[in-house]
C-alpha cells in the first residue's frame, strides 16, 4: 500500500505547490500582490501537510533520497502542467525530451540497487550504525542521551 500511496501523496502535494507558485499569474492583472500571496499560502498549507504525511509514512519503505527524488521529479512535472494548462504556455519538444530523461533518472535513483541495499526498501536505523536517534538526544531522560 505504501508503494502506491506515498508517491501519490507526493504527486498531489507537488500539484498544489505548482498551483501556489504559478497559479496566481493567471490573475496577475486582476488581483493584487497581497491577495495572490494569501491565496498561495492557503494552497501551500495543505500541500505541506500532504508532503509531511507522505515522508513520515513512507520513510522505511523508501529512503530519504528516494522520497526527495519523487518530490523533485513530481514538482518539475507539476510546474510544466500548470504552465501548460493554467497559464496556456506551450511545451517544446526539447522540454518533453527533458521530461523523458527525468523519468529515466527517477527510475535509476529509485531502483533498489541504487541505494546499495540488498532488499528493496530496507532502510537502516541509526541504532544499526551505533548512533542514537535524534529523539533520544532531545528527550528529558539523561540515560537516553548517554
Amino acid at each position: 500500500m505504501k508503494l502506491f500511496l506515498v508517491p501519490l501523496l507526493m504527486l498531489l502535494a507537488s500539484c498544489l505547490m505548482a498551483l501556489a507558485w504559478l497559479g496566481h499569474l493567471r490573475f496577475r492583472d486582476s488581483i493584487g500582490f497581497w491577495t495572490a500571496l494569501a491565496a498561495s499560502w492557503a494552497i501551500v498549507l495543505p500541500e505541506y501537510a500532504l508532503n509531511v504525511a507522505a515522508t513520515r509514512y513512507g520513510h522505511g519503505t523508501f529512503s530519504g533520497a528516494q522520497m526527495a527524488t519523487f518530490h523533485l521529479a513530481f514538482g518539475v512535472v507539476a510546474v510544466a502542467f500548470v504552465s501548460r494548462f493554467v497559464l496556456g504556455e506551450r511545451l517544446t519538444p526539447t522540454q518533453l525530451v527533458g521530461f523523458a530523461l527525468l523519468a529515466v533518472a527517477t527510475v535509476l535513483i529509485c531502483h533498489p540497487q541504487a541505494a546499495g541495499r540488498a532488499e528493496a526498501g530496507a532502510v537502516e536505523s541509526p541504532a544499526q550504525h551505533g548512533r542514537r536517534p535524534v529523539g533520544s538526544l532531545l528527550s528529558g531522560d539523561p540515560a537516553a542521551r548517554g
